[in-house]
């Protein structure tokens, strides 16, 4: 695995760190350690399990080419997530989340056409032909555009799977990914439900040093299955182009022998 995940470094990122006892939800019972101070501590052995489990499906989805669509909104998770999620190419909502996102996927991919409608309008000079007060209009649209959906713009068909910095924050995601049986991997802290999610990680959802400790494993695992995918391509392309020269060859010495006999 990319990452060997040590418990040592999950404590010091405080990951363990869980919300106040009084706001658990009972169905993180197998996820908790202990309880210090009136705040649930997560069992960290079972959260290093977890990730090398979901690290593993991660693995899997980028190597057979299907995009993971990262969600998180929260302030805390925004930046880590756009930089973690970028530098492995994978689409990612840090702004609003679009309702009908997965569910209406046809009218979101009409709003990210119409992006690349402005950019060509401003390519072919249709835009300058326009009014001041137009121009503004348009470069309002596309700056609402990009700021909403940009991250996505590459995202051409539903992704493979979601993966998602609190499941409570980001509860209309999780209900639209549920809808399409889109596979879910989640950050999921103890005052949330892990029976809403297939791969769940428990951990600290809330501290930024916590959720860049998981998502650095996770992209990891991510960037592996990436390199793996590469590899088998350029392992195919190879078997063609010299399949492609065994048959040339033994065409040009069928066409050898047969101007020799011709010769002769």
């Amino acid at each position: 695995m990319a990452n060997n995940i040590e418990v040592k470094d999950l404590l010091e990122a405080g990951v363990h760190f869980g919300h106040l006892t009084r706001k658990w939800n009972p169905n993180m019972a197998p996820y908790i350690y202990m309880e210090r101070n009136g705040i649930h501590v997560i069992n960290l052995y079972k959260t290093a399990a977890k990730i090398e489990e979901a690290n593993e499906a991660l693995k899997k989805i980028a190597a057979s080419g299907r995009k993971i669509l990262f969600v998180a909104t929260k302030k805390q998770a925004k930046d880590i997530v756009a930089d973690k999620a970028g530098a492995v190419n994978m689409p990612y909502i840090t702004e609003r989340w679009p309702g009908g996102m997965l569910t209406n996927f046809v009218t979101i991919r009409k709003a990210v056409k119409k992006m690349t409608a402005i950019d060509r309008m401003k390519k072919d000079g249709t835009f300058d032909t326009l009014s001041k007060k137009e121009k503004l209009q348009v470069d309002r649209l596309r700056a609402k555009l990009e700021k909403n959906l940009g991250s996505i713009s590459d995202m051409t068909r539903l992704p493979g799977a979601l993966f998602i910095v609190d499941t409570m924050r980001e509860h209309i995601a999780v209900r639209e990914a549920q809808k399409l049986n889109i596979p879910i991997f989640a950050m999921v802290d103890t005052n949330s439900d892990p029976r809403e999610v297939e791969y769940v990680i428990p951990s600290n959802d809330d501290a930024s040093k916590s959720i860049e400790k998981v998502l650095t494993h996770v992209t990891s695992a991510i960037a592996e299955g990436l390199s793996e995918r590469k590899a088998d391509k350029a392992e195919k392309q190879a078997d063609e182009d010299n399949e492609k020269k065994v048959e040339k060859e033994a065409k040009e010495k069928k066409a050898k022998a047969l101007e020799t006999e011709e010769n002769e």
